[in-house]
Protein backbone atom coordinates (compact mmCIF):
# COMPACT_ATOMS: atom_id res chain seq x y z
CA UNK A 1 0.00 0.00 0.00
CA UNK A 2 2.14 2.83 -1.31
CA UNK A 3 1.79 6.41 -0.16
CA UNK A 4 4.22 8.11 -2.53
CA UNK A 5 1.61 10.57 -3.78
CA UNK A 6 0.62 11.69 -0.29
CA UNK A 7 4.25 12.02 0.73
CA UNK A 8 5.00 14.14 -2.36
CA UNK A 9 2.04 16.42 -1.69
CA UNK A 10 3.06 16.75 1.95
CA UNK A 11 6.60 17.72 1.04
CA UNK A 12 5.25 20.39 -1.32
CA UNK A 13 2.72 21.57 1.27
CA UNK A 14 5.43 22.10 3.89
CA UNK A 15 6.95 24.76 1.62
CA UNK A 16 3.81 26.91 1.57
CA UNK A 17 1.67 25.82 4.58
CA UNK A 18 3.05 25.82 8.16
CA UNK A 19 3.70 22.19 9.05
CA UNK A 20 2.13 21.20 5.74
CA UNK A 21 -1.40 21.19 7.19
CA UNK A 22 -4.20 23.64 7.91
CA UNK A 23 -5.05 22.12 11.30
CA UNK A 24 -2.34 20.55 13.52
CA UNK A 25 -3.85 17.11 14.34
CA UNK A 26 -4.02 16.34 10.61
CA UNK A 27 -0.22 16.22 10.48
CA UNK A 28 -0.26 12.64 11.93
CA UNK A 29 2.99 13.38 13.78
CA UNK A 30 1.49 11.93 16.96
CA UNK A 31 1.30 8.52 15.28
CA UNK A 32 4.75 8.74 13.70
CA UNK A 33 3.64 9.35 10.12
CA UNK A 34 3.11 11.97 7.47
CA UNK A 35 -0.54 12.69 6.61
CA UNK A 36 -2.65 11.13 3.91
CA UNK A 37 -3.91 13.45 1.19
CA UNK A 38 -7.47 12.57 0.24
CA UNK A 39 -8.83 12.95 -3.27
CA UNK A 40 -12.39 11.67 -2.84
CA UNK A 41 -14.83 9.87 -0.55
CA UNK A 42 -18.11 7.97 -0.80
CA UNK A 43 -20.19 6.49 1.97
CA UNK A 44 -17.93 4.99 4.63
CA UNK A 45 -14.79 5.10 2.48
CA UNK A 46 -12.07 7.65 1.73
CA UNK A 47 -9.57 7.37 -1.13
CA UNK A 48 -6.10 8.87 -0.89
CA UNK A 49 -3.89 10.45 -3.54
CA UNK A 50 -2.40 7.03 -4.37
CA UNK A 51 -5.77 5.34 -4.87
CA UNK A 52 -5.73 3.49 -1.54
CA UNK A 53 -9.19 3.05 0.00
CA UNK A 54 -9.86 3.11 3.73
CA UNK A 55 -12.88 2.60 5.99
CA UNK A 56 -13.14 6.03 7.58
CA UNK A 57 -13.83 6.58 11.29
CA UNK A 58 -12.86 10.27 11.37
CA UNK A 59 -15.85 11.42 9.29
CA UNK A 60 -14.34 14.88 8.84
CA UNK A 61 -14.13 14.95 12.67
CA UNK A 62 -17.82 14.25 13.05
CA UNK A 63 -20.08 16.01 10.54
CA UNK A 64 -20.33 13.16 8.02
CA UNK A 65 -22.93 11.34 10.11
CA UNK A 66 -24.74 10.17 6.95
CA UNK A 67 -21.50 9.16 5.25
CA UNK A 68 -19.48 10.97 2.60
CA UNK A 69 -21.17 12.52 -0.44
CA UNK A 70 -24.68 11.48 0.50
CA UNK A 71 -26.77 11.95 -2.67
CA UNK A 72 -29.42 14.12 -0.97
CA UNK A 73 -26.80 16.41 0.54
CA UNK A 74 -24.84 16.68 -2.72
CA UNK A 75 -28.05 17.45 -4.61
CA UNK A 76 -28.93 20.19 -2.11
CA UNK A 77 -25.50 21.82 -2.44
CA UNK A 78 -25.61 21.68 -6.24
CA UNK A 79 -29.07 23.25 -6.34
CA UNK A 80 -27.95 26.04 -4.01
CA UNK A 81 -24.69 26.69 -5.89
CA UNK A 82 -26.51 27.05 -9.20
CA UNK A 83 -28.36 30.04 -7.72
CA UNK A 84 -25.23 31.66 -6.26
CA UNK A 85 -22.65 30.81 -3.63
CA UNK A 86 -22.85 33.81 -1.28
CA UNK A 87 -24.76 37.08 -0.99
CA UNK A 88 -24.01 38.75 2.32
CA UNK A 89 -27.77 39.34 2.49
CA UNK A 90 -30.38 37.20 4.33
CA UNK A 91 -31.71 34.08 2.60
CA UNK A 92 -34.59 31.69 3.15
CA UNK A 93 -32.29 28.72 3.97
CA UNK A 94 -30.96 30.65 6.98
CA UNK A 95 -34.50 31.09 8.26
CA UNK A 96 -35.38 27.44 7.61
CA UNK A 97 -32.25 26.28 9.43
CA UNK A 98 -32.97 28.52 12.41
CA UNK A 99 -36.55 27.24 12.65
CA UNK A 100 -35.45 23.62 12.39
CA UNK A 101 -32.81 23.95 15.12
CA UNK A 102 -35.24 25.76 17.44
CA UNK A 103 -37.74 22.97 16.85
CA UNK A 104 -35.23 20.17 17.49
CA UNK A 105 -32.99 21.41 20.33
CA UNK A 106 -34.90 21.73 23.63
CA UNK A 107 -33.14 24.77 25.14
CA UNK A 108 -32.80 26.94 22.02
CA UNK A 109 -35.38 29.66 21.43
CA UNK A 110 -33.25 31.87 19.17
CA UNK A 111 -30.07 31.11 17.21
CA UNK A 112 -27.32 32.99 15.38
CA UNK A 113 -25.30 31.36 12.57
CA UNK A 114 -21.53 31.75 12.36
CA UNK A 115 -18.75 30.05 10.38
CA UNK A 116 -17.04 27.70 12.83
CA UNK A 117 -17.25 26.14 16.26
CA UNK A 118 -14.54 28.53 17.44
CA UNK A 119 -16.68 31.51 16.42
CA UNK A 120 -19.66 29.96 18.20
CA UNK A 121 -17.89 29.49 21.54
CA UNK A 122 -16.16 32.87 21.33
CA UNK A 123 -19.51 34.58 20.73
CA UNK A 124 -21.30 32.63 23.46
CA UNK A 125 -18.66 33.62 26.00
CA UNK A 126 -18.90 37.28 24.93
CA UNK A 127 -22.67 37.12 25.24
CA UNK A 128 -22.48 35.52 28.69
CA UNK A 129 -20.21 38.33 29.88
CA UNK A 130 -22.39 41.00 28.29
CA UNK A 131 -25.60 39.55 29.70
CA UNK A 132 -24.33 39.05 33.27
CA UNK A 133 -21.93 41.99 33.48
CA UNK A 134 -19.32 39.62 34.91
CA UNK A 135 -15.84 38.63 33.69
CA UNK A 136 -14.90 35.14 34.88
CA UNK A 137 -15.45 32.01 32.76
CA UNK A 138 -15.03 28.46 34.05
CA UNK A 139 -14.02 25.67 31.69
CA UNK A 140 -12.74 22.13 32.30
CA UNK A 141 -9.35 20.54 31.71
CA UNK A 142 -9.25 18.58 28.47
CA UNK A 143 -12.35 20.21 27.00
CA UNK A 144 -11.58 21.98 23.73
CA UNK A 145 -13.70 24.92 22.68
CA UNK A 146 -11.86 25.98 19.56
CA UNK A 147 -8.80 28.20 19.43
CA UNK A 148 -10.38 31.14 21.26
CA UNK A 149 -7.64 32.95 23.20
CA UNK A 150 -9.48 32.97 26.51
CA UNK A 151 -10.41 29.28 26.27
CA UNK A 152 -7.12 27.82 25.03
CA UNK A 153 -6.11 26.80 28.55
CA UNK A 154 -5.49 23.13 29.36
CA UNK A 155 -7.52 22.21 26.30
CA UNK A 156 -8.00 18.94 24.50
CA UNK A 157 -7.76 18.06 20.79
CA UNK A 158 -4.51 19.25 19.21
CA UNK A 159 -3.12 20.68 22.43
CA UNK A 160 -3.61 17.34 24.18
CA UNK A 161 -2.16 15.50 21.19
CA UNK A 162 1.05 17.53 21.20
CA UNK A 163 1.25 18.07 24.96
CA UNK A 164 0.86 21.86 24.71
CA UNK A 165 -0.63 23.55 27.83
CA UNK A 166 -1.53 26.78 26.04
CA UNK A 167 -0.05 28.92 23.27
CA UNK A 168 2.41 31.77 22.79
CA UNK A 169 0.64 34.86 21.52
CA UNK A 170 -1.97 34.81 24.27
CA UNK A 171 -1.14 37.43 26.93
CA UNK A 172 -1.67 36.51 30.57
CA UNK A 173 -4.17 39.36 30.79
CA UNK A 174 -6.42 37.59 28.27
CA UNK A 175 -6.70 34.38 30.31
CA UNK A 176 -6.67 35.88 33.81
CA UNK A 177 -10.45 35.61 33.98
CA UNK A 178 -10.53 31.95 32.81
CA UNK A 179 -10.55 29.20 35.43
CA UNK A 180 -9.88 25.63 34.26
CA UNK A 181 -11.02 22.87 36.61
CA UNK A 182 -11.03 19.04 36.53
CA UNK A 183 -13.81 17.51 34.43
CA UNK A 184 -16.30 15.38 36.40
CA UNK A 185 -15.13 16.92 39.71
CA UNK A 186 -18.24 18.57 41.13
CA UNK A 187 -16.72 18.97 44.61
CA UNK A 188 -13.89 21.15 43.27
CA UNK A 189 -16.34 23.25 41.27
CA UNK A 190 -18.51 23.79 44.36
CA UNK A 191 -15.49 25.11 46.27
CA UNK A 192 -14.61 27.54 43.49
CA UNK A 193 -18.17 28.75 43.05
CA UNK A 194 -18.46 29.32 46.81
CA UNK A 195 -15.44 31.65 46.59
CA UNK A 196 -16.03 33.45 43.27
CA UNK A 197 -19.50 32.44 42.07
CA UNK A 198 -20.71 36.03 42.08
CA UNK A 199 -17.98 36.93 39.54
CA UNK A 200 -18.62 34.04 37.14
CA UNK A 201 -20.36 34.96 33.87
CA UNK A 202 -20.63 31.41 32.64
CA UNK A 203 -19.50 27.80 32.83
CA UNK A 204 -18.70 26.28 29.44
CA UNK A 205 -18.45 22.52 29.05
CA UNK A 206 -18.51 19.74 26.51
CA UNK A 207 -21.44 17.77 27.98
CA UNK A 208 -19.67 14.68 26.67
CA UNK A 209 -15.97 15.46 26.57
CA UNK A 210 -14.91 14.40 23.07
CA UNK A 211 -11.58 16.18 22.61
CA UNK A 212 -9.52 14.19 25.11
CA UNK A 213 -10.83 10.97 23.70
CA UNK A 214 -14.45 10.39 24.71
CA UNK A 215 -15.14 10.89 28.42
CA UNK A 216 -18.82 10.68 29.46
CA UNK A 217 -20.16 12.86 32.26
CA UNK A 218 -20.75 11.15 35.58
CA UNK A 219 -24.38 10.98 36.70
CA UNK A 220 -24.33 14.05 38.95
CA UNK A 221 -21.96 16.23 36.93
CA UNK A 222 -24.21 17.99 34.42
CA UNK A 223 -27.15 18.38 36.87
CA UNK A 224 -24.63 19.79 39.33
CA UNK A 225 -23.42 22.37 36.82
CA UNK A 226 -27.00 23.41 36.14
CA UNK A 227 -27.76 23.78 39.83
CA UNK A 228 -24.63 25.81 40.59
CA UNK A 229 -25.18 28.16 37.65
CA UNK A 230 -28.76 28.79 38.72
CA UNK A 231 -27.71 29.31 42.33
CA UNK A 232 -24.99 31.85 41.48
CA UNK A 233 -26.62 33.62 38.52
CA UNK A 234 -24.10 32.35 35.96
CA UNK A 235 -24.98 31.04 32.50
CA UNK A 236 -24.46 27.38 31.63
CA UNK A 237 -23.00 26.99 28.13
CA UNK A 238 -23.01 23.58 26.44
CA UNK A 239 -20.45 23.20 23.68
CA UNK A 240 -22.32 20.72 21.49
CA UNK A 241 -20.23 21.30 18.38
CA UNK A 242 -19.51 17.54 18.36
CA UNK A 243 -22.51 16.14 20.26
CA UNK A 244 -25.17 18.34 18.67
CA UNK A 245 -27.34 16.14 16.37
CA UNK A 246 -24.73 13.39 16.85
CA UNK A 247 -26.27 11.84 19.99
CA UNK A 248 -29.86 12.41 18.92
CA UNK A 249 -32.02 15.14 17.43
CA UNK A 250 -31.74 17.15 20.64
CA UNK A 251 -28.08 16.48 21.34
CA UNK A 252 -26.52 15.72 24.73
CA UNK A 253 -28.88 18.06 26.56
CA UNK A 254 -31.84 15.94 25.51
CA UNK A 255 -29.98 12.70 26.20
CA UNK A 256 -29.09 13.72 29.76
CA UNK A 257 -32.12 15.92 30.46
CA UNK A 258 -30.09 18.98 31.46
CA UNK A 259 -30.94 22.32 29.84
CA UNK A 260 -28.18 24.91 29.31
CA UNK A 261 -28.75 28.63 28.89
CA UNK A 262 -26.65 28.77 25.70
CA UNK A 263 -25.66 26.04 23.23
CA UNK A 264 -22.84 26.06 20.67
CA UNK A 265 -23.30 24.00 17.51
CA UNK A 266 -21.30 23.16 14.38
CA UNK A 267 -20.21 20.26 12.19
CA UNK A 268 -23.45 18.36 11.43
CA UNK A 269 -25.57 21.48 10.87
CA UNK A 270 -23.36 22.29 7.87
CA UNK A 271 -23.52 18.81 6.36
CA UNK A 272 -19.73 18.85 5.97
CA UNK A 273 -19.37 22.51 4.97
CA UNK A 274 -17.85 25.14 7.30
CA UNK A 275 -20.43 26.26 9.86
CA UNK A 276 -21.11 27.12 13.47
CA UNK A 277 -23.99 28.51 15.53
CA UNK A 278 -24.90 29.54 19.04
CA UNK A 279 -28.35 29.82 20.53
CA UNK A 280 -30.35 29.79 23.71
CA UNK A 281 -32.99 31.52 25.74
CA UNK A 282 -34.79 34.38 24.01
CA UNK A 283 -34.01 36.96 26.71
CA UNK A 284 -30.28 36.19 26.45
CA UNK A 285 -30.05 36.00 22.66
CA UNK A 286 -32.00 39.27 22.33
CA UNK A 287 -28.92 41.04 23.66
CA UNK A 288 -27.11 40.36 20.36
CA UNK A 289 -26.79 43.26 17.91
CA UNK A 290 -28.74 44.60 16.10
CA UNK A 291 -31.52 43.71 18.56
CA UNK A 292 -29.24 44.43 21.52
CA UNK A 293 -25.85 45.80 22.49
CA UNK A 294 -23.51 42.77 22.34
CA UNK A 295 -21.76 42.82 18.97
CA UNK A 296 -20.83 39.91 16.71
CA UNK A 297 -20.75 39.70 12.91
CA UNK A 298 -19.66 37.48 10.03
CA UNK A 299 -19.56 38.17 6.30
CA UNK A 300 -20.24 34.57 5.28
CA UNK A 301 -22.43 33.57 8.24
CA UNK A 302 -25.48 31.59 7.15
CA UNK A 303 -23.82 30.76 3.82
CA UNK A 304 -26.50 29.30 1.51
CA UNK A 305 -24.41 26.25 0.56
CA UNK A 306 -23.76 25.31 4.19
CA UNK A 307 -27.37 25.96 5.17
CA UNK A 308 -28.66 23.81 2.30
CA UNK A 309 -26.29 20.95 3.12
CA UNK A 310 -27.22 21.17 6.79
CA UNK A 311 -30.95 21.24 6.13
CA UNK A 312 -30.72 18.13 3.95
CA UNK A 313 -28.70 16.38 6.67
CA UNK A 314 -31.07 17.27 9.51
CA UNK A 315 -34.11 16.23 7.48
CA UNK A 316 -32.57 12.79 6.94
CA UNK A 317 -31.62 12.49 10.61
CA UNK A 318 -35.25 13.03 11.60
CA UNK A 319 -36.30 9.84 9.82
CA UNK A 320 -37.36 7.00 12.08
CA UNK A 321 -34.71 4.64 13.41
CA UNK A 322 -31.57 6.54 12.29
CA UNK A 323 -30.09 7.05 15.77
CA UNK A 324 -31.09 3.60 16.98
CA UNK A 325 -29.18 2.06 14.08
CA UNK A 326 -26.15 4.27 14.72
CA UNK A 327 -26.19 3.21 18.36
CA UNK A 328 -26.41 -0.49 17.47
CA UNK A 329 -23.50 -0.26 15.05
CA UNK A 330 -21.30 1.65 17.47
CA UNK A 331 -22.08 -0.73 20.31
CA UNK A 332 -21.17 -3.67 18.08
CA UNK A 333 -17.84 -2.08 17.15
CA UNK A 334 -16.99 -1.01 20.71
CA UNK A 335 -17.74 -4.46 22.16
CA UNK A 336 -15.72 -6.12 19.42
CA UNK A 337 -12.75 -3.83 20.03
CA UNK A 338 -12.81 -4.56 23.76
CA UNK A 339 -12.97 -8.31 23.09
CA UNK A 340 -10.11 -8.15 20.57
CA UNK A 341 -7.94 -6.25 23.04
CA UNK A 342 -8.69 -8.71 25.82
CA UNK A 343 -7.89 -11.67 23.56
CA UNK A 344 -4.53 -10.12 22.71
CA UNK A 345 -3.77 -9.33 26.36
CA UNK A 346 -3.74 -5.56 25.77
CA UNK A 347 -5.21 -3.26 28.40
CA UNK A 348 -7.61 -0.64 27.04
CA UNK A 349 -10.40 1.42 28.56
CA UNK A 350 -13.25 1.58 26.06
CA UNK A 351 -15.74 4.45 26.15
CA UNK A 352 -18.80 5.15 24.04
CA UNK A 353 -21.77 7.50 23.98
CA UNK A 354 -24.12 7.00 21.04
CA UNK A 355 -22.13 6.94 17.81
CA UNK A 356 -18.84 8.29 19.21
CA UNK A 357 -16.25 6.40 21.19
CA UNK A 358 -12.60 5.93 22.07
CA UNK A 359 -10.21 3.14 23.08
CA UNK A 360 -7.76 4.52 25.65
CA UNK A 361 -4.54 2.50 25.87
CA UNK A 362 -4.45 2.48 29.67
CA UNK A 363 -5.44 0.22 32.53
CA UNK A 364 -6.93 3.19 34.39
CA UNK A 365 -10.59 4.17 34.51
CA UNK A 366 -10.75 7.31 32.39
CA UNK A 367 -12.99 9.97 33.93
CA UNK A 368 -11.07 13.21 33.35
CA UNK A 369 -8.09 14.75 31.56
CA UNK A 370 -5.57 13.45 34.10
CA UNK A 371 -6.61 9.83 33.71
CA UNK A 372 -6.91 10.19 29.91
CA UNK A 373 -3.27 11.29 29.84
CA UNK A 374 -2.18 7.98 31.36
CA UNK A 375 -2.78 6.46 27.93
CA UNK A 376 0.19 4.90 26.14
CA UNK A 377 0.42 7.08 23.05
CA UNK A 378 3.17 4.93 21.53
CA UNK A 379 0.89 1.91 21.76
CA UNK A 380 -1.87 3.88 20.07
CA UNK A 381 0.54 4.93 17.32
CA UNK A 382 1.47 1.30 16.65
CA UNK A 383 -2.20 0.34 16.61
CA UNK A 384 -3.03 3.21 14.24
CA UNK A 385 -0.27 2.21 11.81
CA UNK A 386 -1.36 -1.42 11.72
CA UNK A 387 -4.98 -0.45 11.17
CA UNK A 388 -4.02 1.90 8.36
CA UNK A 389 -1.97 -0.83 6.70
CA UNK A 390 -5.12 -2.97 6.75
CA UNK A 391 -7.35 -0.31 5.23
CA UNK A 392 -8.89 1.31 8.32
CA UNK A 393 -8.45 5.03 9.01
CA UNK A 394 -8.71 6.13 12.64
CA UNK A 395 -8.05 9.54 14.18
CA UNK A 396 -4.26 10.16 14.12
CA UNK A 397 -4.29 10.90 17.86
CA UNK A 398 -5.10 8.97 21.03
CA UNK A 399 -7.06 11.98 22.25
CA UNK A 400 -9.75 12.10 19.57
CA UNK A 401 -12.99 10.23 19.04
CA UNK A 402 -14.01 7.67 16.45
CA UNK A 403 -17.27 8.35 14.62
CA UNK A 404 -19.76 5.92 13.10
CA UNK A 405 -21.92 6.99 10.17
CA UNK A 406 -25.16 5.71 8.72
CA UNK A 407 -23.08 4.52 5.74
CA UNK A 408 -20.98 2.04 7.76
CA UNK A 409 -22.10 -1.52 7.05
CA UNK A 410 -21.80 -4.67 9.13
CA UNK A 411 -19.15 -5.78 6.62
CA UNK A 412 -17.19 -2.58 7.35
CA UNK A 413 -17.40 -3.22 11.08
CA UNK A 414 -16.35 -6.86 10.80
CA UNK A 415 -13.43 -5.94 8.56
CA UNK A 416 -12.43 -3.30 11.12
CA UNK A 417 -12.57 -5.80 13.97
CA UNK A 418 -10.47 -8.29 12.01
CA UNK A 419 -7.88 -5.55 11.46
CA UNK A 420 -8.06 -4.66 15.16
CA UNK A 421 -7.00 -8.19 16.12
CA UNK A 422 -3.76 -7.64 14.21
CA UNK A 423 -3.44 -4.12 15.60
CA UNK A 424 -3.63 -5.29 19.20
CA UNK A 425 -1.23 -8.16 18.45
CA UNK A 426 1.28 -5.59 17.20
CA UNK A 427 0.88 -3.60 20.40
CA UNK A 428 1.43 -6.75 22.47
CA UNK A 429 4.57 -7.58 20.50
CA UNK A 430 5.84 -4.04 21.06
CA UNK A 431 5.24 -4.37 24.80
CA UNK A 432 7.15 -7.64 24.87
CA UNK A 433 10.32 -6.09 23.47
Amino acid sequence: MGREGSERFYKEACEVIPGGVNSPVRSARAVGMTPLFIKEARGSRIVDADGNTYIDYVASWGPMILGHAHPRVVEAVKAAAEKGTSYGIPTEPELRMARMVVEMVPSIEMIRMVNSGTEATMSAVRLARGYTGRKKIIKFNGCYHGHVDSLLVRSGSGLATFGIPGSPGIPDEVVQHTLSLPYNDLAELRKVMKDVGGEVAGIIVEPVAANMGVVPPEADFLPGLRSLCTQHGALLIFDEVITGFRLGTGGAQQLYGVMPDLTCLGKIIGGGLPVGAYGGRRDIMSRMAPAGDVYQAGTLSGNPLAMSAGLATLQLLREEGVYEELDRKTGYLARGMAQAAEAAGVKIFQTRVGSIGCAFFTDRTVRDFETAQTSDTQAYAAFFQEMLKRGVYLAPSQFEAFFISAAHTLEDLDRTLEAAKHGFERVKEMDAR
